[in-house]
């Protein structure tokens, strides 16, 4: 298994539409060995291949505390199955260090493939409807600073791009 590297906002490949995967084979289910890898060590709960310069649909999450409830969804799609919304805090190893409120469906129907290839369904609601959300935005382009203002989403883009600079 390897870490790899993550992009960080503002980086444009963050926002390349992720293609389909057509075949679930062993290159894929490397590739999210090495993504749980890279989310743990971060620390992270989800990470989208888009994230790590990888634009395929997939998407790794893992919600406990101790490692213990690894999740793989590939070529996910989600349907809201309610008006109502949730705000959550969320954050983003692709956004380090900044957090801020976002209105999210509350309920939602995932439909994906496991790491072996078989579709699956479930109902998520709470921190796993907002994680497949934020991560399904990865695979579409969008960040979760996107649902900030202008403001808000500028002065992040400037103290980002000021940390690369230093890093440089």
């Amino acid at each position: 298994m390897a870490i790899l590297n993550i992009l960080e906002f503002p980086d444009s490949r963050l926002r390349t539409i992720a293609k389909p995967v057509a075949v679930v084979d062993d290159e894929v289910r490397q590739l999210i060995d090495d993504m749980f890898e890279t989310m743990y060590e971060a620390p992270g709960i989800g990470l989208a291949a888009t994230q790590v310069n990888v634009h395929k649909r997939i998407v790794v999450m893992d919600l406990s505390e101790d490692r213990s409830e690894p999740m793989v969804f590939i070529n996910p799609e989600f349907e809201a199955l309610t008006d109502e919304m949730d705000q959550y805090q969320e954050g983003c190893l692709s956004v380090p260090g900044f957090y801020e409120n976002v209105d999210r469906p509350q309920r939602v129907k995932i439909k994906a493939l496991d790491r072996d290839g078989k579709p699956f369904e479930m109902i998520a609601e709470g921190l796993l409807a907002v994680c497949i959300q934020h991560e399904c935005d990865h695979l579409n382009g969008k960040l979760f600073v996107d649902y900030l203002s202008n403001l808000k989403r500028d002065r992040i883009k400037k103290k980002l791009e000021k940390l690369h600079r230093q890093n440089a």
